[in-house]
Parts: structure tokens; sequence; C-alpha cells
């Protein structure tokens, strides 16, 4: 290993590990970390963050924040993380439908409450797929 991986949100820090790989949901798609990466500060997208450890891959689901990579060094500096396997898979695949239905109720002219459906769903994807992914 060589890569040292903090994720930090902010009431607590979420992971503090060296790892081998990380890949990170950016604005621009996927962003995937090495050891020795340039020195990079990127923008995050609600999503998952993938990591792995001794060929074992751990989720992240995050909302949203921005990564510092340098000096073998990446920080995540989110509003909000969650550990895949600290969700309960059946209660967020419950989240993402009921957030998914809100969303068809939402009408067209209500900009903000169609924003804040289409984040939650966002979000409750993001939940679900740290918990499937790998």
């Amino acid at each position: 290993m060589g890569l040292s991986l903090k994720v930090i949100s902010p009431d607590r820090t979420v992971v503090d590990a060296e790892t081998d790989e990380v890949i990170l949901p950016s604005t621009t798609g996927q962003l995937g970390i090495l050891t020795d990466h340039a020195p990079l500060m990127s923008a995050l997208e609600t999503g998952v963050l993938r990591y792995r450890q001794n060929n074992t891959w751990q989720t992240v689901a995050l909302m949203g924040g921005f990564v510092e990579v340098e000096a073998n060094e990446a920080i995540v500096l989110v509003t909000q993380a969650e550990l895949g396997a600290e969700i309960d898979p059946i209660k967020a695949r419950a989240e993402l439908e009921a957030a998914e239905k809100h969303l068809a109720t939402v009408k067209l002219e209500d900009r903000q409450g169609m924003i804040r459906a289409k984040q939650n769903v966002r979000r409750a994807r993001a939940r679900v797929q740290a918990t499937t992914a790998v």
C-alpha cells in the first residue's frame, strides 16, 4: 500500500486508511487515484467512493464535496458520508423507491421542489449503490 485516504465529514472522520487505489465520483466523471498520482483538486458529485485495501473493495456513499490529492495522500472533504457496510440495504432501497415516487409527483413549475426531489433521489441511489458495489 502507499496511498493514504481520509474521508472527513463535518461530524466525523469516516475513513482513515492506507489503500492501494481510490475511485471517486468527480463532477467530470469517475476519477481513479493510485500511488504517486499527480497533485490534484476536484469537486465531487453525490455518488459512491470505492477504495481497495489488500484486494478487497470498500464503498462509501458521498453526498458531494471536494478531494485533494498530494504526496500519496487523498483527503476527501464531504458534506455527508456513510460507509457502505453501515447502510441497511433494505431500508436504502425503500428510501430510493419513496424518493422516486415523490419525484414523480412534483410539478414542473415547482423548481425548488424539483431540485430537492432530484437531490433526494441521487442521495438515495448513492446509498443503494454503496451497499451493492464491489
